[in-house]
């Protein structure tokens, strides 16, 4: 276990919080009906690989659809995967790297993305991949400051 961070209180609370974060993505991606996902309901498969298309279609037609549809679809997309960047490398020591934690978010999206469509309860949407993967890394970045911060604070309580 020389791979995993050294505070072991640390690392299993981010590992509980990683997966309770794990399994509620993966009920509100996969299966919540709340939220449109309703296996086998549509007739075919959904999909767009033209990236930024949906981005800018929803920017494009923000009146119509509503800036609540578009925060949901732009920001939501990202802070949905901001949990996964922030405690991946708190709990597994070789995703210590913002590319590596980044490339995993992204393989993660993928598959969630890939799962939709083929189990047809979403659609496969190359735009949230890339908004997924922006989440990642931003997950990542704010794990960074916080650890700088609470080294800064642990650093100043010992004196």
């Amino acid at each position: 276990m020389d791979f995993f961070i050294k505070n072991e209180r640390h690392r299993k609370l981010g590992f509980l919080f990683f997966v309770l974060y794990l399994v509620l993505l993966t009920y509100f991606l996969i299966f919540a009906e709340e939220m449109g996902r309703t296996p086998g309901i549509r007739a075919g498969y959904s999909y767009n690989l033209t990236p930024l298309k949906e981005i800018r279609r929803f920017l494009t037609h923000a009146d119509v659809l509503g800036w609540r549809a578009v925060f949901l679809n732009i920001v939501g997309n990202m802070a949905a995967f901001m949990p996964f960047g922030f405690f991946l490398p708190e709990i597994w020591s070789r995703v210590d790297r913002w590319y590596t934690t980044t490339l995993l978010g992204a393989v993660f999206s993928l598959c969630i993305e890939t799962t939709q469509l083929v189990f047809r309860v979403g659609s496969f949407d190359v735009d949230d991949l890339l908004l997924n993967t922006i989440g990642a890394l931003a997950g990542y970045l704010t794990f960074c400051g916080a650890r700088k911060i609470w080294r800064r604070y642990s650093a100043a309580y010992r004196k």
